[in-house]
């Protein structure tokens, strides 16, 4: 009986970057249309280079390392060799391209920075849509200050407000103080509530103002004409 024949060894192909023999079962093609194969590490190191540089499409064409191939890769196609954050990346950065010339807008909360085409025509300040819901975790925000939502305060009003004025508690204290008709001091923006008497209060820390206009107090302050902002 005739011996069986022996089984034909695997044909090694070169990576077309670092041009080191590979099995077949460790060459990895990147796209449909490009006819080069390439090792694991090597394919995600290109792509990882080309989206940090921002190269290729900004950053979301990827195409063929060879410089007589012009062919784009295939994120689906290259995803067994990509460490899962580089794969996820480059779907964010293909997903942001196709709304190139769109206003976008980006979920406030650090856990979550889901992209989003905002919802306006780009007609101003005044016509942008504030409050808005994140897609990816359905917590409320506004669009137009680019922060969670502020219930109860204006974006003008947000706007006015310092940096250490923007907690969840100050924002409740400002929508009390406009109920209450409450006022804040020029100098040191404490709040004051008037419960009686004239217009002329002395602040705690000793500065004079009109409760009605906001004006420093003085002896030739005699009437108010404007509406004092908080």
């Amino acid at each position: 009986m005739a011996g069986a024949e022996g089984a034909q060894p695997q044909q090694h192909h070169p990576c077309s970057i670092c041009m080191e023999p590979m099995a077949p079962a460790a060459a990895h093609r990147g796209g449909a249309a490009c006819a080069h194969a390439f090792c694991r590490a090597c394919l995600s190191g290109h792509v990882r280079a080309k989206l940090e540089s921002g190269g290729g499409g900004g950053g979301a064409v990827v195409r063929c390392p060879d410089a007589s191939c012009a062919a784009a890769l295939d994120p689906e196609l290259c995803r067994g060799a990509l460490p899962p954050e580089v794969f996820e990346r480059w779907c964010r950065a293909l997903c942001e391209s196709l709304f190139l010339g769109a206003r976008r807008t980006y979920c406030p909360f650090p856990d979550c920075s889901e992209m989003m085409v905002a919802d306006d025509d780009g007609g101003g300040a005044e016509e942008c849509v504030t409050q808005s819901e994140c897609q990816g975790c359905r917590r409320l925000f506004c669009a137009r200050c680019g922060v969670p939502w502020h219930a109860g305060v204006s974006c003008e009003e947000f706007a006015r407000l310092g940096e250490g004025e923007r907690a969840r508690e100050d924002l409740l204290l400002v929508e009390a103080a406009r109920e209450g008709n409450w006022k804040r001091c020029p100098r040191c923006r404490f709040y004051v509530e008037k419960s009686s008497g004239c217009l002329h209060i002395t602040c705690r820390c000793g500065f004079e103002f009109c409760y009605g206009c906001g004006g420093q107090w003085g002896i030739t302050h005699c009437s108010c004409s404007t509406a004092f902002e908080m």
